[in-house]
């Protein structure tokens, strides 16, 4: 295999010193096999300087290459690099014409067959450094140029791109050429899509998916389009600048690794968002957002674009931030931080205290392999909470005069950190510069306590203990609450006030005028600023009896990561929490908090947290809550609710007698019916729990041949508890040649079917095989699929001190790809938490 090189920062520089890109002209053929694809490109550019320099590409066949009309000898191509030798400064012609293949693991060209209807289709996903899979290219942010694309496709098949498409007959379709934009963000999408377009202040709408799954996208379409406009409209209100494309499609593609992806004028998502079956209001939530999300790259990393890939936070900390913040102003989907609360900033909290922690804007990212691992819950998470905390500092006002002054002097251009610093001090008298050095430029969390002083019958203080991970701290201004115990309705709390303070330059808090000692104090309330917080101590007692009597949703999820974050720091004992969860789940009203405080309990407590022995008795405690919250939904008044309960009672049954009598009816009592998603379920848990066969595998994906119950099937596959299904499954995943290797998804299907805590000494040989074969697999197939294995076919049930000591063997002696190395640090870092946790 030819040796692939990573683009440098220092290569990127020079070369950006040396080149003006123009204009791309690409011309890709889709009807030549089911392997491979035509690509030829025509790059226009000029050098300033006689020099060397390259260009990227990773041909299956490399066929001709000319410059100025001159051939160069295709054989020189080092890898992915070809050179340009002896270049003379002025206006050049590069021309490169070859055969590139298609991919199985959603990068560069991801070519998908359904298997529904036997359709097939394609699309691109160039993101980080994919664009060489496609066409020839000088693959950095920093060289933007205009786009031509013609593709010719099979005659039923309609084209999307980033531009308007046309077709013009015998199955060429041409795409209006771009404005300048960065190589990564260039997007082609090609088969028979199922199309629903609208129009909307003039510009062409439109969203897309394939055909098998067009009856669940027309049931969601006005949804979906309505959150569109919505959104369009409300980031106009925002910004000075107006949407900078000629069109706005939003293609929901199989196979997809990420969410969606940013390219301008055509979306891509994960068609998972398209739902077959039913699902709860939040998840609704979460897909709008994610519009909201995709949709402010428009303007923070499509219009105006990092410079290099160390800025990545201007691209993703703003999308996550205004994604959030524009579907509560704009929607009907008013509780969005809540759901951010509860499930996005434990990403950032854990993210940022592993070893592999980042600041949100490091000053030196060396390479694109470095870069790609940044794209976490640091760059989203992290950073979208700093972007809140600023705006609570600095006001919004000014805050979006800074954003539109950096929009108006970098538009279709390039930026960097300072760049954006420097257009925020130009809207406030506030010294930004600080505020960045404290907040993007360092690592770690900070953590508040409440160190209650001597109170009296008028007031009642409150130090503030203040540290950080790192040795430093921020400046943070957040909102105290102050709460009492209701005096009219047992197990209500109130609210006396709210506290607005300035930490540390508040060292001392009066927090009652007028009153006796609060029963609940809680920092950050509200959830204002990234930080973990803690409870004096009858605080924490007010929790254990009334945390599900807090009025507000916002503050119950502060409250709840606080109770999460000191499990993970061995503060809370892990079956306190679940006793908390057991108390006061079945009376939360909000559905995040619900499925996140499940999920948490169930993934993170029952299986890791608590020795092997105490498992049992956490899965009773799990399946006792969720049926009284079965029961609580019986009247059927909150049927995501009731979604919420059955499929975490499937997840943690002990016993396969309950949920196999559903799988045979289709029907919980008193509902839901069993959907597809809802059966696959309960099939995965009943091969768990050795209560099915193969037979009944074959049968339920015989009744649902899709894509998803390929999936399914795969993961039911390799969860029997026996010994030929585990050999037959690990073999899937890291013993297949290059023909037969599983996709991106079948590959994640069955490494979540794999590992099973209840399976321990079945899989206890494969523990060690893990490490040797996960490296060979991440080396052989690319940062994708190392990714999945490193994410999904870890054994994390394997609390043990031999895990850890292989898997630092590992990371010693073996040399995993960057990609599956930062997996496994994370993983490892996990896994000795779980450990200390079980130990304390």
């Amino acid at each position: 295999m030819a040796r692939m090189s990573v683009l440098t920062r220092d290569e990127a520089q020079n070369r950006a010193q040396l080149l003006d890109v123009h204009r791309y002209t690409v011309e890709l053929d889709l009807t030549t096999g089911d392997e491979t694809f035509d690509s030829r490109t025509l790059i226009r550019f000029s050098a300033r300087t006689d020099a060397d320099t390259f260009v990227e590409i990773k041909p299956a066949e490399l066929r001709s290459v000319t410059l100025d009309g001159q051939p160069l000898d295709a054989a020189t191509l080092d890898g992915n690099r070809l050179p340009l030798k002896n270049l003379a400064a002025g206006e050049h012609e590069l021309r490169v014409d070859a055969s590139m293949r298609y991919s199985r693991t959603g990068e560069g060209m991801h070519r998908f067959t359904d298997p529904t209807d036997g359709e097939t289709y394609v699309y691109t996903q160039l993101f980080l450094d994919d664009v060489q899979r496609v066409f020839a290219a000088f693959d950095q942010p920093d060289l933007k140029a205009v786009f031509e694309l013609g593709v010719t496709a099979p005659q039923h098949w309609t084209v999307l791109a980033n531009g308007v498409t046309e077709h013009t007959g015998d199955g060429v379709w041409r795409a209006a050429p771009t404005p300048l934009i960065s190589t990564y963000l260039v997007a082609v999408a090609a088969g028979p899509w199922h199309s629903v377009r609208t129009e909307h202040r003039g510009l062409p709408f439109g969203i897309h998916c394939r055909r098998s799954l067009a009856p669940y996208l027309d049931a969601d379409a006005d949804e979906l389009l309505d959150i569109t406009r919505a959104c369009f409209d409300r980031y106009h209100e925002k910004f000075e600048e107006p949407y900078p494309f000629d069109s706005y499609d939003q293609a929901f593609v199989p196979e997809f690794n990420a969410g969606a992806m940013e390219n301008p004028g055509l979306v891509t998502f994960r068609d998972e968002f398209v739902y077959r079956s039913a699902v709860t209001d939040t998840e609704r939530q979460t897909r709008a957002m994610v519009v909201a999300h995709e949709m402010a790259h428009m303007w923070f990393g499509d219009l105006v674009t990092l410079t290099w890939w160390d800025d990545i936070w201007l691209n993703e900390s703003f999308a996550e931030y205004m994604g959030y913040q524009t579907l509560t102003e704009a929607t009907r989907f008013t509780d969005t931080w809540t759901d951010f609360g509860v499930t996005r900033k434990p990403w950032g909290y854990d993210a940022d205290q592993r070893p592999s922690t980042h600041p949100v804007a490091p000053e030196n990212v060396q390479d694109t392999a470095s870069a790609l691992l940044n794209f976490d819950g640091i760059s989203y998470a992290k950073g979208a909470s700093a972007l809140r905390q600023l705006v609570a500092w600095l006001g919004e006002k000014d805050f979006l005069a800074g954003i539109n002054t950096h929009f108006r002097r970098h538009r279709f251009g390039n930026a960097r950190l300072a760049d954006f610093i420097d257009s925020l001090a130009s809207a406030t008298e506030r010294d930004v510069h600080a505020w960045a050095d404290a907040w993007l430029r360092t690592t770690g969390v900070d953590t508040l306590i409440p160190e209650p002083g001597n109170g009296d019958n008028v007031h009642w203080h409150l130090d503030i203990g203040h540290k950080g991970d790192s040795g430093s701290t921020r400046p943070h201004r957040v909102n105290i609450g102050v709460y009492d115990r209701d005096l009219h309705e047992a197990g209500r709390l109130t609210l006396r006030g709210r506290i607005e303070a300035d930490i540390p330059a508040h060292e001392d808090i009066a927090l009652s005028p007028g009153g006796a000692r609060p029963a609940l104090v809680v920092l950050n309330d509200g959830d204002l600023t990234y930080t973990k917080i803690r409870f004096d101590t009858e605080s924490l007692d007010t929790l254990r009896t009334h945390l599900s009597g807090l009025p507000e949703p916002l503050t119950r999820a502060v409250v709840w990561n606080a109770l999460r974050d000191a499990v993970r720091d061995g503060e809370l004992p892990a079956a306190d929490f679940l006793d908390i969860a057991r108390a006061h789940l079945p009376h939360e009203t909000d559905l995040a908090l619900v499925q996140g405080v499940l999920a948490f309990a169930s993934v993170h407590i029952a299986d890791r947290y608590l020795t092997p022995d105490r498992r049992p008795a956490a899965l009773a405690t799990l399946t006792d809550l969720c049926r009284d919250l079965i029961r609580r939904t019986e009247d059927g008044d909150n049927p995501g609710l009731r979604l919420i309960a059955v499929r975490q009672f499937i997840e943690v049954a002990a016993h396969p007698d309950a949920i196999a009598a559903w799988l045979a009816e289709g029907i919980v009592p008193g509902g839901p019916e069993l959907d597809p998603e809802l059966r696959w379920r309960v099939l995965a848990r009943l091969a768990v729990l050795g209560a099915t066969d193969e037979a009944a595998i074959a049968a339920e994906l015989e009744r649902d041949p899709s894509a998803t119950g390929r999936e399914g099937a795969a993961r039911c596959r390799a969860a029997l508890p026996d010994e030929d299904a585990k050999a037959r499954a690990w073999d899937a995943m890291f013993g297949s040649d290059d023909r037969a290797d599983l996709s991106n998804y079948l590959f994640t299907a069955t490494a979540q079917g794999f590992w099973q805590p209840e399976q321990a000494d079945l899989v206890r040989p494969y523990v060690s095989r893990y490490f040797k074969d996960a490296v060979a697999v991440a080396a052989r197939r690319g940062p994708a699929i190392a990714e999945a294995a490193g994410r999904w076919a870890f054994p994390a049930h394997a609390v043990d001190a031999e895990t850890l000591k292989l898997g630092e063997k590992c990371l010693r002696k073996a040399d995993p790809i960057p990609a599956l190395r930062r997996k496994l640090v994370d993983q490892l870092d996990d896994l000795g938490r779980a450990l200390r946790v079980q130990q304390a």
